[in-house]
């Protein structure tokens, strides 16, 4: 196998606006012109090539409105939150609280006090096995999740387990990359004390019945948490229709800053709930002898948060809300099928997961090139792929490969791109062939 050293990265130089033939408008009714233009990183140059970036499923880039409140924050409101009577204190509060009602609007949450700010979906993932399922989960207890889960939502599980004397047990996926969900009705039954499974799969882009899957574990009185953390760019979530007792999601995934996060839960379960880490704010009074702990969300927010992260996911939902939640889904599902069909027809690919229902992903393999040498060729032409196992071994394992190429759109991406992106799988497949 060749093997391609990494170009060096050039110091960033001055740019004017890229332009490369952007349509002004999607079949979505999008104005992508406009919407490119809101993302500074576009007009970088990579290897001296226009930027395409297609590493979405890995962290999306940002708006000017979310680098905006980050400054804003930093420039004038810099203060801790809750504990001040002091002006600026009060600014930050009022902020922090607003971006609270911002999320819950945005997933459609009856109440504030279900949204918990954390550092990402996986800490909101640890943080519901480390309270609910430390008290709910026993020895013989099984926990359930998909064969297509991310590793955050595994490792949590097997701790969970492997501390309790408790079963992990895994519902499979069909060659395709869907849920086999007769096999997963199956899997529920007495034992089963929580269900764990993702929304879209991050390294096959499948979508999953979830609506179907609630309604199984509920009749079976199992309470559901869903990671939702590669759905919420991509479509409209509706945590109350749902039914769902616990959504995560990473903020950096959906047009937000890095090292925030949210956890929904429904209130009833939150407020049962032991708190997950101690220390300021959680409380509401400490003596020597004894402590008790502060209201919903708060109980489960020790420390000082992610004060400006908080408020410029904030920007970020609201940034998505108004471009139109239905109108991103269907560029988006434009992108992929164009993109599915054309790298589809290339000599040599095999896509790795072709589920009817998928959203933002396309993963394949190429032959006799890995996946990893790929993604430097195509760096060479500034297009930015995500190579490996994409924090999902088990889905490697079960279609017998190493790795995977995975192309992951955002709003901010175009056919053109996708063209590119195309070109650029050819050019690989020649050198190889």
């Amino acid at each position: 196998m060749t093997a391609f050293t990494q170009t060096a990265v050039a110091p960033p130089e001055t740019h004017e606006p890229l332009q490369r033939g952007v349509a002004p408008t999607s079949d979505s009714g999008l104005d992508l012109a406009k919407i490119r233009a809101d993302f500074p990183i576009l007009n970088e140059r990579i290897n001296g090539k226009p930027l395409i970036y297609l590493d979405n499923g890995a962290t999306s880039q940002k708006p000017q409105v979310v680098l905006d409140a980050i400054a804003n924050y930093y420039t004038h409101m810099n203060a801790n939150i809750h504990r001040g009577v002091h002006t600026l204190s009060v600014r930050a509060t009022e902020a922090h609280d607003a971006a609270r009602q911002t999320v819950r609007k945005f997933l459609n949450a009856a109440d504030t006090r279900e949204i918990v700010f954390v550092r990402g979906a996986t800490e909101a993932i640890n943080l519901v096995a480390q309270t609910y399922g430390r008290v709910h989960v026993g020895a013989g207890d099984e926990v359930l999740i998909t064969a297509m889960e991310h590793h955050s939502n595994i490792v949590p599980w097997q701790i969970l387990c492997e501390e309790k004397g408790a079963h992990l047990k895994v519902a499979p996926i069909d060659d395709r990359g869907e849920l086999m969900l007769d096999e997963f009705a199956k899997l529920v039954n007495p034992r089963t004390k929580i269900v764990a499974v993702t929304h879209v799969s991050n390294a096959l882009g499948t979508v999953v019945p979830l609506r179907q899957i609630i309604d199984i574990a509920h009749r079976n009185g199992v309470p559901v948490l869903v990671d939702g953390a590669q759905a919420v760019p991509h479509f409209a979530v509706d945590v109350q229709a749902l039914d769902c007792d616990f959504y995560a999601f990473s903020g950096h995934k959906v047009y937000g800053p890095t090292g925030i996060g949210v956890l929904y839960g429904k209130r009833a379960l939150l407020s049962a709930m032991p708190p997950y880490q101690g220390g300021g704010d959680m409380i509401s009074s400490v003596t020597f002898a004894k402590t008790t702990y502060n209201d919903l969300p708060f109980k489960f927010e020790a420390g000082t948060p992610d004060i400006a992260g908080a408020i410029a996911l904030g920007a970020a939902l609201e940034y998505i809300t108004g471009l139109g939640m239905d109108k991103i889904a269907a560029h988006e599902s434009e992108l992929l099928a164009s993109a599915t069909e054309a790298v589809g027809a290339i000599p040599g690919i095999r896509l790795i997961g072709t589920a009817h229902d998928r959203a933002g992903v396309l993963s394949f393999v190429l032959d006799h090139v890995h996946p990893h040498d790929l993604g430097t060729i195509l760096d060479r032409e500034g297009i930015a792929i995500r190579t490996g196992h994409h924090c999902a071994q088990p889905v490697m394992e079960r279609f017998g490969i190493p790795a995977t190429a995975r192309a992951s759109f955002a709003v901010y991406n175009t056919k053109e791109e996708v063209d590119a992106l195309v070109t650029g799988i050819r050019a690989a497949h020649e050198v190889f062939a």
